[in-house]
C-alpha cells in the first residue's frame, strides 16, 4: 500500500510546489492511518489542517480505500 500512497502523492505535490510548499511521507501503518509530514511554505501556513484533510486525505481514500485518515507530524 506504501508504492500506491506514494503515487498518489505525486499528483499532489505539483499542487504543492506551485504554492512554495511540498509533503514528505512519514509511514504507512496497518491500520491504514497515512503520516506525512507537510514542508516548505505548507508547513507554517494556517491553512495546513484543511490541506490535509480536504485535500490529500480525501484524494488518498478516493484513490486506496484501505486509507482510514491522514495525519501530519
Amino acid at each position: 500500500m506504501k508504492e500506491r500512497v506514494k503515487e498518489v502523492l505525486e499528483k499532489i505535490r505539483p499542487s504543492l510546489q506551485a504554492d512554495g510548499g511540498d509533503v514528505e511521507l512519514v509511514e504507512v501503518t496497518e491500520a491504514g492511518v497515512v503520516k506525512v509530514k507537510l514542508q516548505g511554505s505548507c508547513a507554517g501556513c494556517p491553512m495546513s489542517a484543511m490541506t490535509l484533510k480536504n485535500g490529500i486525505e480525501r484524494l488518498l481514500k478516493e484513490e486506496i480505500p484501505e486509507v482510514k485518515s491522514v495525519e501530519g507530524v
